[in-house]
């Protein structure tokens, strides 16, 4: 399962492109700034928002690619009557024409912008997040201390590491990192945790603290917690069991739904 990152960078290698991205917006607006599209002489890749403002830019974007245009700067579109959308804001664009000496510079570009989330556990129940993740607005630092548990290929937005012992990868989390704890074993999860807590306390930059399991496990790592000094504000940041309640299959796959859509309201 591939990103549009992926689909970009991939497609990139043969034709050029137009990128069309968000830089800001004002009042009512189907997508926020930093949302891109890929247009091609034949297809899109990612989306705008849709409707007649998306409909004009792939047209304006494909005059580009003919060469019949020039459209420099940040454009303004108005989301009113003259473009049949009654959202009432405006969205700002800017065009840029991309091909394949592009693609280093932008998958960095691209997946910078997209929220940092470290998943620890390359099992089952990690495997399949990390897809799920890949397709979302999502950069993924997958970490294990076992040798050879991460698939050969990976999208772009997924990074793996090798951390023995794995605790240790947590010092170097990108800030503002969710963190999202499911290793082969309780000793290791709770290292875990212990280094995000600790890393609370000292630089607060951890929104998402998550941890696969039971509340019988949690309510056993709490009672060592508690006593290692961790206070009860601060055991309060973590979330065990994860994911949105209501789900209860234990399919990997379900899972993975289930957290995931825990993140997206994270995000706020």
């Amino acid at each position: 399962m591939n990103g549009a990152v992926d689909q970009l960078l991939a497609r990139l290698r043969t034709e050029d492109a137009v990128l069309v991205r968000v830089e800001s917006t004002q009042g009512s607006a189907p997508r926020e700034a930093g949302t891109w599209m890929a247009v091609w002489a034949d297809g899109l890749t990612a989306t705008i928002g849709g409707g007649q403002l998306e409909f004009q830019a792939t047209q304006e974007a494909r005059e580009i690619l003919a060469g019949t245009r020039t459209l420099d700067g940040v454009q303004r579109y108005p989301l009113g009557p003259s473009l049949g959308q009654c959202c009432g804001g405006v969205m700002f664009l800017t065009y840029r024409r991309i091909g394949a000496a592009d693609a280093p510079a932008l998958q960095k570009e691209l997946v910078a912008q997209l929220e940092p989330v470290a998943l620890f556990g390359g099992g089952h129940v990690g495997a399949a997040l990390a897809r799920l993740l890949a397709v979302l607005p999502f950069s993924v630092r997958w970490i294990d201390s076992r040798d050879g548990v991460f698939p050969d290929a990976l999208p772009a937005q997924i990074d793996t590491e090798h951390s023995e012992p794995v605790q240790d990868a947590v010092a170097a989390l990108a800030p503002g990192s969710r963190v999202l704890i499911m290793s082969f074993s309780h000793a290791e999860d709770l290292d875990i945790v212990i280094a995000c807590l600790k890393r609370l306390r000292a630089r607060d930059d951890l929104p998402y603290i998550g941890l696969i399991g039971s509340k019988t496990k949690w309510a056993t790592f709490r009672h060592r917690l508690e006593a290692r000094g961790f206070t009860a504000d601060e055991l309060a940041r973590v979330t065990c069991p994860i994911g949105v309640p209501g789900i209860t299959g234990k399919e990997p796959e379900v899972i993975a739904v289930a957290v995931a859509a825990q993140l997206l309201q994270s995000l706020g």
